[in-house]
């Protein structure tokens, strides 16, 4: 009955027995860093396969007493917050794709080279954020795991970044501070309004009308801008590049592949479900948010030599298709959407890992210096290209599916502006193409003639992550099936 509270603490046990190890026991630390990502692992995937055998996701949902207090202002009126863990089809694919690839940037963790036991203590913090933030079931509960991820995500870039790591760390803090004070006035409104935490309930009262229009429509925007600084979304950007070339390899992994979707799941978990008519007024909105992210983040990464510049950029832009897709308001639209926030999730974990490789062996991201790696490093190189492949949406992987579903919503609804965003897709096929065949064909570099390709447990990731993109590429279906009662949802909130 508690299963979900086990998934999303199991974390804690690692912390306790890295806490008794001495610091100078790094390849114990390291073990035991990665071992405390497992439970999480397995328990995901129970209940992803219970899903698929049947079972009702309900039947998991965790509800006890936690605090409460008395409101004066009400003469009385008892306020409680519950402690409320819960799942639907998408926080199941989203706690599924956290786990995968926490385990797998616990596996690039063994290139940390200095203060193991601490680095590992706040990437399980980390965890445990992430898997509450996909879980909680309650706004209360909610932003707690939200600050969480914050937190420990400044301390794991401003410590074991590269060199510029603290302006990049505090970056980081300020801006999606910005977006925490937002949510937290949002909460804090709808609480003094509803006297509720809970997402059903709220749903219930605001569709009861306990929120007039006029603040459904303030609360509606700042949500937007809150989860804006967390996606991000142009011009609420900055940041995140600095981050993504800052912060260690196995960090970014877990910022680009999971934390940016927090900014995606908040909008489609809170914009559209506790606001769907509003949603619906700012449908345009989103769409054309949507296309600038898209071609401003191709036009920029087009013209980086840096990999990492690069990669950074595409994030910006690739999660313009998820703007894209919501802006649709369609089933077709919303799935893209949803599908965009998974794939991008194991194609930027599975890029940002071999960027890292290329880095650790030359300690260098820059694209002219990397030049004729494909002689040098022929599998990491081969790896790249099938990432690429993926990323620019080649037919049979990931990234082609949730493309074409999110422009397909767009064409039917504003095929003008969809025409317009196509013009980001060949873009990124242009910047992405540059970028891989001046690291593998460009000139070759003499210094780099006795480098070692992927080896040992370097393996592990590269091989997961691109089973899993070719596996949803080819049968779309392993995530449309979970996914389908909550499209379906959305879609008939919203009048489509």
């Amino acid at each position: 009955m508690n299963l979900l509270s086990i998934l999303v603490l199991s974390p804690l046990l690692g912390m306790l027995i890295l806490l008794f190890i001495p610091k100078r026991e790094g390849k114990l630390l390291k073990v035991i860093g990665v071992l405390a990502t497992l439970p999480a692992l397995f328990i995901s995937l129970i209940l992803f396969f219970q899903y698929r055998s049947g079972v009702d996701l309900k039947k998991f949902d965790v509800s006890h007493e936690w605090f409460s207090f008395k409101n004066s202002i009400q003469f009385g009126d008892l306020f409680s917050i519950r402690y409320e863990l819960g799942i639907d089809g998408l926080s199941l694919v989203l706690l599924l794709l956290t786990t995968i690839i926490a385990t797998l940037a616990a596996i690039a963790s063994i290139k940390i080279i200095t203060e193991w036991k601490g680095y590992f203590l706040l990437f399980l913090l980390l965890e445990i954020g992430m898997l509450g933030v996909f879980a909680a079931e309650n706004f209360i509960l909610f932003f707690l795991f939200f600050e969480i991820t914050l937190i420990s995500a400044f301390f794991l870039i401003g410590k074991w970044g590269s060199d510029e790591r603290e302006k990049a760390a505090y970056s980081f803090l300020i801006y999606n501070g910005l977006g925490s004070a937002i949510l937290l006035i949002v909460i804090i409104v709808l609480f003094a309004q509803t006297g509720t935490a809970n997402f059903a309930a709220l749903q219930e009262m605001i569709t009861s009308g306990a929120v007039s229009e006029s603040l459904q429509f303030g609360l509606f925007i700042a949500l937007l801008v809150a989860f804006g600084f967390k996606m991000p979304i142009v011009p609420l950007h900055s940041w995140m590049v600095r981050v993504h070339v800052q912060a260690p390899p196995a960090v970014v992994m877990i910022h680009a592949g999971i934390l940016l979707k927090i900014g995606a799941y908040g909008l489609i978990r809170f914009n559209l479900g506790l606001f769907p008519q509003q949603a619906e007024n700012f449908a345009v909105l989103l769409a054309v948010l949507g296309v600038i992210n898209l071609l401003y983040g191709a036009f920029l990464a087009l013209v980086q030599t840096d990999f990492k510049m690069v990669l950074a950029y595409s994030s910006v832009s690739h999660m313009g298709i998820v703007l894209i897709g919501l802006g649709a308001l369609n089933e077709a639209g919303i799935q893209g959407a949803i599908f965009q926030t998974i794939s991008h999730g194991l194609i930027s974990a599975l890029l940002f890992f071999l960027v890292g490789v290329f880095y650790e062996r030359t300690d260098t991201s820059e694209i002219p210096k990397l030049g004729g790696m494909a002689k040098a490093m022929p599998l990491t190189a081969g790896f790249l290209l099938v990432g690429v492949m993926a990323s620019l949406g080649l037919p049979g992987m990931s990234g082609f599916v949730s493309e074409f579903m999110a422009f397909l919503g767009l064409f039917r609804e504003i095929p003008w502006l969809a025409a317009v965003g196509a013009i980001g897709i060949i873009m990124t096929a242009v910047y992405l193409l540059r970028a891989v065949l001046g690291v593998t064909y460009g000139k070759a570099n003499r210094e780099w003639a006795g480098v070692t390709d992927l080896h040992g447990v370097e393996f592990v990731p590269v091989i997961v992550l691109t089973v899993l993109i070719i596996a949803i590429g080819v049968y779309p279906n392993l995530l449309a099936s979970p996914l389908q009662a909550t499209v379906e949802l959305i879609t008939l909130k919203v009048g489509g």
